[in-house]
């Protein structure tokens, strides 16, 4: 169980009011940008094991109902190091035995996109995955794979969050965790292998291998190290590790690879002389470099750098594809190539699917997550941090070297990035005027064009800001990219002061 011994001590005191029970603890459950997350505990949109069972059993009447064998597909179960994570996964894997649906159980604690290749190279109906990705430790919850390894689209979590919202608690079935496993309605897996020969498979070892780079990781105490040290080791690369162990709590910070917290990754690249500093988020779907130089690398400028790679040095063809509020920068690498850049958006699921539609390359969003051509089909830090390990390995040329380049033929581009948190009568206010009354401030630089695909953006002839809530948190972000930091910042101002937003704020 997720609930504390208060929580506890309550529900024994409302035991006998069924429809008091029902109201505290099964509350109506919502779905956003990647499935369902929220902090632990009793109360709407909370992680408790009552919302994971309402979920595992929503999940269970869509499989049921839409004709497949459940038996034969089953449904791949990850999860990462977060608390209760370990006790929902076999709780939702028991739920889904108990319904007829064979469940494939991975035996410990690992990274998310290796639950998307898993999908894909089983067959599974589907995948889901505990974890709470980059969020704050007080978090968990439910990321939803299709068939083929895919992020669920809107229309799919919909349909889910309806099933699991339906649920009665007396529909709830489960079995005993041993009688699932003696009986086959539950099997424990480790796909470790083939994921990572996948990756290595995919990348020019060789090339790897003759440079002997200097490498420094930070799982950011989540769940990469074994697999993106294995690789990297493979490859001859000397490897020194930082914040390795598995740590509920992320040591006490969020783990998600940012600026702001991959100072003691930053100090060991310059410590160590490093070549490269790879950090991945809490379920290692993303990541965050630090250069030689000890320079925060934005997701941004890592889009950007492996498109380039991929087109101009091992000569693809093919757009890219990047959310609503990711660099323009990668638009101007693609026309330089004769290729175009495709605009959705945010949401992995948008990014899979356009890949899919367009033959894409590579497809990103600003946040870390990318994936490439011929891999899986969402986000993979692990390979996108071998990936960039080759390009460096092939080029024989630095991280700032390559960054260098790039700005010298394409022009520079800076994003700055704040965010505010929200509470409902601010977010239904924000939404009003920037989105039903479509109201602007009055910037400074002349307003090229207007869109509303996915929050409030705003086009200028050499950059554009965006405001919009957070699929995933309360919070509204503010992205804003112009040639200088000095531009974006002041324009992010204007944004904000419109918005009756308080400036500065953290930058994320």
């Amino acid at each position: 169980s997720a609930l504390s011994a208060d929580e506890h001590a309550e529900l024994a005191a409302v035991a006998d009011n069924q429809e008091e029970i029902e109201s505290r603890f099964f509350a109506p459950l919502s779905f956003g940008t990647a499935g369902l997350r929220g902090v632990l505990g009793v109360g709407l949109n909370r992680m408790n094991r009552f919302t994971v069972g309402q979920a595992a059993q929503g999940l269970a009447k869509l499989i049921v109902s839409n004709g497949s064998d459940p038996m034969e597909c089953g449904v791949a179960i990850a999860y990462d190091s977060r608390h209760f994570s370990p006790e929902f996964a076999k709780q939702s894997a028991c739920i889904l035995a108990a319904n007829g649906i064979k469940a494939l159980l991975f035996d410990e604690l690992r990274p998310t996109p290796e639950l998307s290749f898993a999908v894909r190279e089983l067959g599974c109906i589907a995948g889901i995955n505990i974890t709470a990705s980059h969020n704050p430790p007080e978090y968990n919850g439910i990321k939803l794979f299709t068939k083929g390894g895919r992020d669920a689209v809107e229309s799919v979590t919909n349909e889910l969050g309806a099933a699991a919202n339906d649920v009665d608690p007396k529909e709830i079935h489960s079995i005993e965790y041993k009688r699932a496993i003696a009986a086959g309605l539950v099997q424990e897996i480790n796909p470790q292998n083939q994921y990572l020969d996948a990756i290595i498979r995919g990348v020019n070892m060789d090339a790897i291998r003759s440079r002997n780079l200097q490498i420094v990781l930070d799982p950011m105490y989540g769940v990469s190290r074994t697999s993106l040290q294995t690789i990297l080791l493979t490859a001859r690369c000397d490897v020194s590790v930082i914040h390795e162990r598995h740590d509920t709590l992320f040591g006490g910070r969020l783990p998600a690879p940012n600026v702001d917290t991959l100072g003691a990754l930053q100090a060991a690249v310059l410590q160590n002389h490093a070549d490269i500093g790879i950090a991945t988020d809490g379920d290692a779907d993303r990541l965050g470099i630090i250069d030689d130089e000890g320079h925060f690398v934005h997701p941004n400028q890592v889009l950007v750098l492996l498109y380039y790679y991929l087109l101009k040095y091992k000569n693809w063809h093919g757009p890219c594809v990047r959310n609503i509020a990711t660099t323009h920068l990668l638009d101007r690498v693609a026309e330089a190539f004769g290729e175009t850049c495709y605009e959705v958006p945010v949401g992995f699921k948008h990014i899979s699917a356009a890949m899919q539609e367009h033959n894409a390359v590579i497809g990103g969003e600003s946040s870390g997550g990318l994936t490439v051509r011929g891999h899986i089909n969402g986000k993979d830090g692990i390979y996108a941090a071998t990936l960039l390990v080759e390009m460096l390995s092939v080029t024989g040329k630095s991280m700032s070297q390559l960054m260098k380049e790039i700005y010298a033929e394409f022009g520079t581009a800076y994003m700055s990035e704040f965010d505010w948190p929200f509470d409902q009568e601010m977010k239904e206010k924000l939404h009003h005027l920037l989105m039903v009354e479509k109201q602007l401030p009055a910037f400074p630089i002349p307003v090229v064009a207007t869109n509303y695909m996915d929050g409030c953006k705003v086009l200028f002839e050499n950059g554009w800001i965006i405001a919009r809530f957070s699929g995933t948190e309360p919070r509204l972000r503010i992205f804003c990219e112009m040639p200088t930091r000095e531009e974006a910042e002041r324009l992010t101002g204007v944004m904000a002061d419109f918005l009756g937003l308080p400036m500065p704020v953290k930058m994320i």
